[in-house]
């Protein structure tokens, strides 16, 4: 069971949770095991996490898999990698479908094999028509990269006549990003210790509450989750403004 008060996030709007999935290597290392069962680990943690988040009041749950820098691990384990998305859907996909989970995965799908394009392609396909719930996988994703991309698509719109420079603004450039079709996080998690985002979400996180906790990613599941949303509630959004206390007085 969750950690996190039950009746609390009723009374609030729906979450959108991001997490960066860490510390898979470590947990494999603490047990003198090969890297690639921490991330088989890590799979199964995913699973815990995307059936607790719901009752938690998130909606809207993002996840970093793979990043555009993970490139550059050894050949080994970035294949152990590639094979993760295939272990979880062939596993869950029925699940999620059925569930009214709908999946998105973010990040570019060139350099991924033909084979995962298709099952990822899948993934969408087949929970495209869901609503209950929105998973976004960000695989071969960056942030910076992301940005880049959507600053291009809107040139391209300017050079074709479709939309003019002063069109732009924060609002027309998110809609461009990856994540357009989904709410800014309110919180982004980071487990393992480690207290910075690696080029995820950098747009979208402007405003997002961080949460870093002290568990590696495979040992993860409802209960840390819980905490981790028990912490956002009894923070103070302020979205650059002031609160009554900082305010000083005029008269």
């Amino acid at each position: 069971m969750a950690t996190v008060d039950q009746e609390q996030p009723k009374a609030h709007a729906p979450l959108h949770v991001a997490i960066v999935m860490d510390g898979n290597g470590r947990w494999a290392k603490r047990r003198g095991l090969p890297r690639s069962l921490g991330h088989r680990a890590g799979v199964e943690s995913l699973k815990r996490t995307v059936a607790a988040a719901p009752d938690l009041n998130v909606r809207w749950l993002t996840v970093f898999g793979f990043s555009t820098e993970n490139w550059s691990r050894p050949a080994a384990e970035v294949s152990e990698l590639m094979a993760l998305p295939k272990r979880y859907f062939e596993s869950d996909l029925a699940r999620l479908e059925r569930d009214g989970v709908r999946v998105r995965v973010l990040g570019r799908r060139e350099g991924l094999s033909a084979d995962l394009v298709k099952m990822l392609d899948e993934a969408e396909r087949r929970t495209a028509h869901n609503d209950k719930f929105f998973l976004q996988i960000a695989f071969n994703y960056g942030g910076q990269a992301d940005i880049v991309e959507a600053a291009r698509k809107f040139a391209v719109e300017v050079a074709a006549g479709r939309a003019s420079p002063d069109d732009l603004n924060e609002t027309v450039f998110a809609s461009r990003l990856a994540t357009g079709a989904a709410p800014a996080p309110d919180m982004v998690i980071r487990p393992s210790g480690e207290q910075r985002l690696s080029n995820f979400l950098l747009w979208e996180s402007a405003y997002s509450e961080f949460v870093f906790q002290d568990v590696l990613w495979p040992d993860y599941g409802a209960e840390h989750l819980g905490a981790a949303i028990d912490e956002f509630y009894k923070r103070e959004r302020r979205y650059g403004g002031a609160v009554a206390d900082d305010v000083l007085a005029t008269g």
